[in-house]
């Protein structure tokens, strides 16, 4: 089964990132974050998401997506795209 990147957008001073971060590190999942204050297109990405919203976290999966899920959503997610695990 081929891998999935785990990618989740963010913006700094997001409480809603920083719990989930916390949650994704605990659970020892390999993620890469991309600030979409720092990246347009990864806000563009979020915006194509969230009905024009730039609400986040936003999380992508292969061609699974949510906006703010839970630890829990997203560590389903990662067991059905067969996404890395540390």
């Amino acid at each position: 089964m081929s891998s999935q990147e785990v990618i989740v957008y963010s913006r700094p001073g997001c409480p809603f990132c920083s719990l989930l971060r916390a949650g994704l590190d605990r659970e020892g999942l390999e993620y890469r974050e991309i600030d979409i204050w720092q990246d347009p297109e990864a806000a563009a990405v979020v915006r194509s998401i969230a009905d024009g919203n730039e609400t986040v976290p936003t999380v992508v999966i292969g061609s699974w997506s949510a906006v703010n899920p839970s630890v829990d959503q997203v560590l389903e997610a990662v067991a059905d795209a067969g996404a890395a695990r540390s």
